[in-house]
């Protein structure tokens, strides 16, 4: 029956804390400039080449792959590393906050850097500090939804019941 709760309340935590990584990645993306200024540039170019691939004949079906590729990668982004650092943590009996909020940060960062297999050949500093600060909102993002679920589930997770009370008879 423990089991069950802490399942319960696991997954719980993991509905809440995922939002709030999202939260945190939108608000994050808005209020840094140059991220804001390069994923917008990013949607109207997409934007305006969806247009006039559809204008000039090609299917819808390749604005709903699109659609599911940023699903997935939002997917990747928001879900993977609370998830797994919550196995991680339930497994190994880890409930710290540094673990759930700094791993979940670390692993959430290393996603794209992992994507493109961890080097950056070629780039100019100017990309390689933009790369920075995106990275650093990616960090935000993983460690505010690691600490909503150690807020939640984190701290109590395998906590021992307490003994029973001694009432002074004997």
């Amino acid at each position: 029956m423990r089991l069950l709760g802490d399942l319960f309340i696991a997954s719980l935590a993991l509905i809440l804390a995922i939002p709030c990584g999202a939260a945190v990645l939108a608000l994050g993306a808005m209020l840094d400039p140059a991220t804001s200024e390069t994923l917008s540039r990013l949607g109207l170019v997409g934007l305006f080449s969806g247009l006039t691939d559809l204008a000039s004949g090609i299917g819808p079906e390749t604005l709903l792959f699109a659609l599911a590729a940023i699903a997935r990668a939002l997917f990747v982004l928001l879900v993977v590393p609370p998830v797994l650092v919550a196995v991680l943590g339930a497994v190994l009996n880890w409930r710290a906050a540094t673990w759930y909020g700094a791993g979940t940060g670390l692993l959430t960062a290393s996603v794209p850097w992992l994507a493109r297999g961890l080097s950056r050949s070629g780039a100019s500093g100017e990309a390689l500090a933009l790369e920075g600060r995106i990275t650093a909102v990616l960090f935000l993002t993983g460690a505010a939804s690691g600490l909503v679920y150690w807020l939640i589930a984190g701290r109590h997770h395998g906590a021992p019941a307490l003994p029973p009370r001694d009432n002074g008879r004997a």
